[in-house]
């Protein structure tokens, strides 16, 4: 029965995810899966008999996803999954960036002891003004799972809402408030009182929010950074603090630059920190492992397409191969030269790689599963009868 080696604490909400017969542990020595939180997997070996890792989590940085993908190792990530915990953090931050509340408590601290505190504090507070949110401008980069949501919920605090993604998916576009409006990143910049950023990190998107960047923004402007350190230059973003183009950074990814810096607030990677969080992803990715194991069926991988149908046949190949011309033909010449019928097909593409589910009314031989094996094109052949 199949093992899924565990790198991480995971809640136990994924043992009830995993059929009866399946081991779940840090002690697997040969696992079909892996479930992970933050382990460092790129020096970790991968085995042969490894099918699929599933990061109980969105970010995959931890994981070498090209290695992963030469071996035919799908790689699961869990996305939604912690957004509703990261969402409720931007909105704490939202409050943070608009009142001087992180100061105005550490000055606070400082009186411990002194006589006349009301006094002093009546006196002193006038040096922690804020402002509030409602009627300002936010503006959301990334409208994922937890872009949408954070969208969402400030246009209910009554904010203006501007989001922008040129990879807006249907899904989230059917997700997203009518109230949030979307615009190009230019326009964003320059209208935003406050902008938050659900990216991933990517070539393309490291050190987004550089010189250039701020210079293009609203005097004044407070961003906040839940995704990535790297999708800001810190040393761009510490002069735009010090000048006050920026009134104030906030991020989830502290660095030894940023900590202490003036009107830089770092927070310890809290995002996704509430048992409600990990106890979705966890159970999001023991399914993903499962149904992936059983049926061959892939949902939220980062490396391979998603392809998944229903189990009606009698039996189910499922090929992964390279992208390149002709090799569907192949594969299904192989199979109609045995004689079997193909009920369902489906194969779809990502980037260079591909995956196929083949649904059969007959149970293909070994000889035919060699034939699909050999070909030049083609990563890995499972069956399911």
């Amino acid at each position: 029965m199949p093992q899924i080696l565990k790198l991480n604490e995971i809640s136990p909400v994924a043992d009830k995810e995993f059929p009866a017969g399946y081991t779940f542990s840090k002690d697997a020595q040969a696992p079909q899966g892996i479930m992970l939180r933050s382990f460092n997997m790129h020096e970790y070996p991968l085995g042969d008999e490894l099918l699929a890792i599933a990061r109980a989590g969105a970010g995959t940085n931890n994981i070498p996803i090209p290695k992963c993908t030469e071996k035919g190792i799908v790689v699961f990530n869990t996305p939604g999954a912690n957004a509703n915990a990261v969402k409720e953090l931007v909105l704490c931050e939202l409050f943070l960036g608009g009142r001087k509340i992180i100061d105005a408590v550490e000055w606070v601290k400082t009186l411990k002891g002194t006589e006349g505190i009301s006094k002093t504090v009546e006196k002193g507070k006038s040096a922690f003004v804020g402002h509030e949110i409602l009627g300002k401008t936010l503006g959301v980069i990334g409208l994922g799972a937890i872009g949408v949501m954070v969208a969402n919920a400030a246009a209910d605090l009554g904010m203006s809402v501007i989001g922008h993604d040129p990879y807006l998916s249907v899904q989230g576009a059917l997700h997203l408030d009518n109230r949030v409006r979307t615009a190009d990143l230019s326009s964003l910049l320059k209208n935003s009182d406050f902008i938050t950023v659900h990216v991933p990190l990517t070539p393309d998107t490291e050190k987004m929010f550089n010189a250039d960047t701020f210079a293009s923004m609203k005097d004044g402007a407070v961003l906040i950074n839940n995704s990535r350190g790297e999708l800001v230059d810190a040393q761009a973003l510490l002069a735009a603090v010090e000048s006050g183009k920026l009134e104030r950074y906030i991020t989830d990814f502290p660095s030894d630059e940023l900590i202490g810096a003036k009107n830089v607030i770092c927070v310890p990677h809290l995002g996704a920190s509430t048992p409600e969080a990990e106890d979705n992803c966890a159970a999001m990715a023991a399914r993903e492992l499962v149904d992936y194991i059983e049926n061959g069926n892939i949902t939220h991988s980062v490396n391979f397409p998603d392809v998944s149908a229903p189990r009606s046949s009698v039996a189910r190949i499922c090929v992964m191969h390279q992208n390149v011309e002709g090799v569907i033909s192949k594969i299904t010449s192989i199979i109609s030269g045995a004689n079997i019928n193909i009920a369902n097909l489906l194969d779809k593409s990502k980037k260079e790689m591909a995956y196929m589910i083949v649904d059969l009314d007959g149970v293909p031989s070994a000889e035919v599963v060699n034939a699909i094996e050999k070909l030049e094109s083609v990563l890995r052949v499972r069956v399911f009868g």
